[in-house]
């Protein structure tokens, strides 16, 4: 048997936000990117539901290391020390000691951090496999393939399963929940890259997946018509950031004026209560940041 199945993890009482991935293959059990470990007890719910338990998981891949995508991961390896869990090498780290990780996110998130993403565990280094990029993994009988997708961290990677022609993407692609019809862009400091962003769209399209998992939300259809829209927004807002940060006082005014312009898009297109089940999924204050940050750095750079 194999299978995958879309588990949702049901962000701060938000369905459809946060998707983990549930591979099955000949008896092996695998988990892309499990979630935060505020939702830790949905998702040993929703494994309840297909008679499963976290005890007879066998491994956690991790896309990349945000509290939102894997902070549950230290959390599975308590319940199940057997668990192998997958990562890139420029993330292992903090999956080690998340200190870092966890006071980076207490900046952004400062009332809120443990309401969103609960209690963060490290994962004993015993634990981990690491990742560079271009390995092949198998998963019982399932095969992944590897490929090293930064731009919007500089530790993401994407996994491609040829049989299913399934793309699990994280954030390389956006978010676009139910195959909807706005892509929004997640760039959040402090990785944020265009020009890489780049070599990772070529990297996936070259894979010809037939369709993509989006860990904000589930399947998207179309991948090189979702990465052409995706990369035409993905440039509007920093082309949106810079104007912004050109015509306020200070960066303060610049993302008030950023979140406006995005906002009034979003809603152009979804609707007001969708739009806003856009934002907070990704949090627009936190992309103009990150697109701020890389276009200072740029500019850095040139001169």
């Amino acid at each position: 048997m194999s299978n995958i199945s879309v588990l949702d993890t049901n962000w701060v009482g938000r369905p459809h936000s946060v998707a983990a991935a549930l591979l099955e293959s000949d008896g092996h059990r695998a988990i892309i990117d499990p979630g935060p470990e505020s939702t830790y007890a949905t998702l040993r719910e929703r494994l309840a539901s297909r008679g499963l338990s976290v005890a007879q998981l066998d491994a956690v891949l991790l896309t990349h290391i945000h509290l939102d995508h894997a902070g549950a991961s230290g959390s599975l390896v308590r319940d199940n020390p057997r668990i192998t869990v997958y990562v890139h090498q420029l993330g292992a780290a903090h999956l080690i000691d998340p200190g870092k990780l966890l006071a980076s996110a207490a900046r952004l998130w400062p009332e809120t951090l443990h309401q969103l993403f609960g209690h963060t565990l490290p994962v004993p280094k015993e634990n981990l496999h690491i990742l560079e990029g271009g390995e092949m993994l198998t998963l019982g009988s399932r095969k992944l393939d590897v490929a090293y997708t930064p731009g919007h961290a500089s530790h993401h990677v994407s996994y491609f399963d040829a049989a299913e022609g399934v793309a699990f993407v994280g954030d390389t692609t956006g978010i676009r929940i139910d195959n909807g019809p706005y892509i929004l862009p997640a760039t959040p400091p402090p990785d944020i890259n265009l020009e890489t962003w780049e070599n990772s769209f070529a990297a996936i399209l070259e894979r010809r997946p037939s369709r993509l998992f989006l860990t904000h939300f589930g399947y998207a259809e179309d991948p090189a018509a979702h990465i052409d829209q995706f990369r035409h927004r993905l440039h509007g807002w920093a082309r949106v950031a810079g104007e912004c940060l050109r015509s306020a006082s200070n960066e303060e005014e610049a993302k008030s004026a950023f979140v406006t312009r995005a906002q009034n898009e979003m809603q152009s297109l979804l609707g007001l209560s969708e739009a806003e089940h856009h934002a907070f999924t990704a949090g627009l204050d936190l992309s103009f940041l990150g697109l701020a940050r890389y276009l200072r750095k740029k500019a850095e750079a040139a001169a």
